[in-house]
């Protein structure tokens, strides 16, 4: 997979294209240094099947980005070091590298489950991949036997280490006791201050002593402070105890140092299977980057075949796009060909800074990116080809040490270019026959390039020299090519255009800058009027080309529109036809149902005036549905177009009918209710259950005096008026009850006093992210508030501070803390915040 100098020409290639930065990109995507050590050993790849796995997998892995959420990225931790170590008898891993061993290999192990449960059409390379990785499950169970969730010795990863411990806690019990009764001896005595506490120096407790009074404490000074005003002092009673306790800790750390010898003992058989699964996640991390590039550049990838043609279809360069993507700015891309046998070579020529070189470029830079195993951007119905040498010659490479000039220089890449050339090279040339008198330099590139054209050779080469524009319009295999340029505002279009020679445009470039017309003159009689015809003639075919193009493309949009239209009238005519046909039929169909149904209608207003016995009211309305049947079923006859409206009028002044009957029944049933009965009647008294006139919420009268009356509303009573006050019935009071807020006041108390009794005033935030932990604090304090709770407790840990910090920072925005403070030292000092809440 690494280049050689008969497959990549000069050693300088990568620089030249710029694919050190693409390298660099890619390695800004890894997530560890197993990844970036990948992408150093990328490069290019004459191995068919291996670039095709490498593409097949990363465009798997584009898609893993793009459509899953859940892909484990959890630790990537290269372990690989420790690992090498303990291959030794006796070494062993501490436990952050222990800890980072069993993080790292239980994300391998998710990768490898991620994609063993997904379908074999989803990721079929990339399934492939992970069936090949072994995994480690009872490495895992032993860690977790003897490390906590926080990568700590866990008390019980043994027997001994489990005594030890409780002996410790017990020492140290003992020592906080003594030492408290100590320190409180010595205020009473005057010796220290009120505000002192005990302290650690060395691994010790202390008493902070003033140092006129040290010799009144009895015991060892351990310290003293910068100023030698204070005085650290161990008391004589607890310094045998602080003894025993350092032994007890020198025992446990030999006792972890077993454990973690007897797990390295464990681990050491399967390091090589172990070290193979790092290099799997270091693929992994490599492929994962490359997906992200192509993501970041709209790579993707294109139809590809084991031979040299290709055909490009709007190919960009991807760092121009990136670069241009940050300034909102468009890059525009680079169609091309190159086919077996008429356009093999294509010789670019234009003017300068029209963009030539950056197409030479593209074209090194995607092929090279393509056969690394990377995406390339560029449109779907594009195809890239594969070859087996890239030979470049572009810039100066002129050397003092190698006594070589530019020309020199561009020679000696001819002569590498000829010898080793073959049908499966690609060949870019940027400037070709410059460097020397432009007579002999162009004849001897014409030479140069007659001579690999018949070697059949594929290539892109940028040049000014009119021969050889003479020569590619009249040699199969070579094809001219110009980069279009802007007459009317002389300047570049950046756009490479197939089947034509360019102009250098150099007369209107100079006579834009200024420079002086008669020296322009000079110039084209010096040139000879052939040679000044012949540029002209280039940039009027160019000209004339490009105004047909326009022309050609206006019609034929045109066209296009006016076909559209054309078929959209045809469709929209054939609908209507549809359409009237359709409701002629119904119509007809309706017409003739209402005629057949007449007698059948006057029959029944027949029989609904003699059944009502000639009333009124009836007759008049029986008749007058007779007379809208009987219009219906005149005008259905005499015009179409008017039944539906009929029968919507019909139909409408029944519902209106209908809807002004419902309203009356309704007013009379309201007015039924609302009107007060005997025993409403009769004068509101204590007990009555009432409601404020034009409320919903039911109350109870507690007492009458005069005109008004003390009224209790759920737990709120106040004094309303009589006049103002309406008797309500029992059921009315319970459906109240139901909807009534006020009715779950007393459910509220109740459910805050059982919160009070079980309310726990400690809070344990260790192991969380700081933005999980302050919200849980600001809950559980939230909670204290409710219940009342005069102190909170917050054991956060120590670790390096930060959460601590980040806690009592938001402790000092709260109203309702009076004040916070560390726990006692031997209770957990700065690792507990001990929050007073007023």
């Amino acid at each position: 997979m690494h280049k050689t100098a008969e497959v990549i020409y000069p050693d300088s290639f990568e620089d030249k294209i710029k694919f050190t930065r693409i390298r660099e990109l890619v390695k800004e995507s890894c997530m560890s240094g197993l990844g970036r050590e990948v992408v150093d050993e990328m490069g290019f790849s004459t191995n068919f099947e291996e670039v095709e796995l490498q593409q097949l997998q990363t465009n798997e892995f584009k898609k893993v980005c793009l459509e899953e959420d859940n892909f484990p990225l959890g630790y990537f931790i290269d372990v690989r070091s420790p690992l090498g170590r303990i291959r030794t008898e006796g070494r062993f891993m501490d436990e952050t590298e222990l800890f980072d061993l069993k993080r790292s290999l239980t994300t391998i192990n998710d990768i490898c489950r991620f994609f063993t449960k997904k379908e074999d059409e989803d990721y079929p390379n990339l399934k492939e991949l992970v069936s090949q990785v072994s995994v480690f499950p009872f490495i895992l169970d032993n860690i977790d036997g003897i490390l906590n969730k926080f990568g700590k010795i866990k008390d019980n990863a043994s027997p001994e280490l489990a005594r030890i411990r409780k002996d410790i806690f017990n020492k140290q019990n003992s020592i906080s006791r003594r030492l408290s009764a100590i320190l409180k001896r010595a205020k009473s005595d005057g010796l220290v201050d009120s505000d002192v506490s005990v302290s650690i120096r060395d691994g010790r407790a202390v008493i902070p002593v003033p140092a006129a009074n040290k010799r009144k404490l009895g015991g060892i000074v351990q310290d003293e402070s910068a100023t030698g005003k204070t005085s650290f002092i161990e008391p004589a009673e607890v310094v045998e105890i602080n003894n025993e306790l350092r032994e007890l800790e020198y025992a446990e750390r030999r006792e972890i140092t077993r454990i973690l010898i007897e797990t390295a003992d464990m681990i050491r058989p399967y390091i090589e299977d172990i070290m193979e699964s790092y290099r799997f996640m270091g693929t992994i991390d490599f492929i994962r980057a490359k997906a992200r590039f192509a993501i970041s550049i709209n790579a993707i990838l294109p139809n590809y075949k084991k031979q040299q043609n290709f055909i490009w279809k709007e190919a960009i360069h991807p760092l121009l796009y990136l670069q241009h993507k940050a300034a909102n700015k468009d890059v525009i891309p680079l169609d091309m060909e190159l086919s077996t046998p008429k356009q093999r070579l294509l010789l670019i020529s234009g003017p300068n800074a029209g963009g030539k070189s950056v197409c030479l470029q593209t074209v090194g830079l995607v092929q090279y990116m393509f056969q690394c195993g990377l995406l390339v951007a560029m449109d779907e119905g594009s195809q890239m080809g594969f070859f087996k040498h890239i030979f470049m010659d572009m810039g100066d490479e002129q050397s003092i040490e190698n006594d070589l000039s530019t020309y020199s220089s561009h020679l000696f890449n001819m002569k590498h270019f000829l010898r080793h050339s073959q049908k499966q090279t690609l060949i870019l040339i940027d400037e070709f026959g410059t460097g020397t008198e432009p007579m002999l330099g162009g004849a001897i590139a014409e030479s140069v390039l007659e001579q690999l054209n018949k070697q059949e050779v594929f290539g892109v080469i940028t040049t000014h020299y009119t021969n050889l524009k003479h020569m590619a319009s009249m040699t199969e295999g070579i094809e001219n090519g110009a980069m279009l340029f802007d007459t009317g505002r002389i300047m570049p279009l950046y756009k490479l255009q197939i089947a034509q020679p360019g102009s250098s445009f150099a007369f209107e470039i100079a006579r834009k800058i200024g420079l002086p017309e008669n020296i322009l003159s000079s110039a084209k009689e010096k040139i000879g009027q052939e040679h000044v015809d012949y540029d002209k003639n280039l940039r009027e075919i160019v000209r004339d080309k490009r105004y047909w193009e326009q022309k050609r493309n206006t019609i034929r949009i045109n066209e296009k529109k006016l076909a559209d239209v054309l078929e959209r009238y045809q469709l929209d005519l054939q609908n209507v036809k549809k359409e009237r046909k359709e409701i002629l039929e119904k119509a007809k169909v309706e017409a003739e149902y209402l005629l057949s149904n007449a007698n059948k209608e006057i029959e029944n207003t027949i029989r609904t005036i003699k059944e009502t016995q000639a009333n009124k009211e009836k007759t008049r309305i029986a008749r007058q549905k007779l007379e809208g049947f009987k219009e219906v079923a005149v005008d259905k006859k005499a015009s179409d177009a008017s039944i539906d409206k009929k029968i919507r009028q019909i139909e409408d002044r029944e519902k209106r009918k209908a809807n002004r009957k419902n309203k009356q029944e309704k007013e009379k049933s309201v007015a039924e209710k609302l009107r007060p009965k005997k025993e409403e009647a009769t004068p509101l008294q204590k007990g009555d259950n009432v409601r404020l006139k034009g409320q919903s919420t039911p109350g109870e009268i507690m007492k009458i005096h005069g005109k008004e009356a003390t009224v209790a509303f759920g737990s709120i009573s106040t004094i309303v008026k009589l006049n103002r006050l309406e008797r309500v019935n029992k059921q009315a009071v319970k459906r109240s009850n139901i909807t009534n807020p006020m009715a779950s006041i007393s459910n509220v108390g109740d459910k805050v006093r059982e919160r009070k009794l079980t309310f726990k005033a400690d809070i344990d935030v260790r192991g969380k992210r700081t933005e999980e932990a302050i919200q849980l604090v600001m809950n559980h304090l939230d909670e204290a508030v409710i219940c009342e709770a005069s102190e909170v407790k917050i054991l956060h840990g120590k670790g390096n501070g930060i959460l601590r910090v980040m806690i009592r920072e938001q402790l000092n925005t709260l109203p309702f803390v009076s004040s916070f403070r560390d726990e006692q030292l031997q209770f957990g000092g700065s690792g507990i915040t001990i929050v007073e809440l007023g």
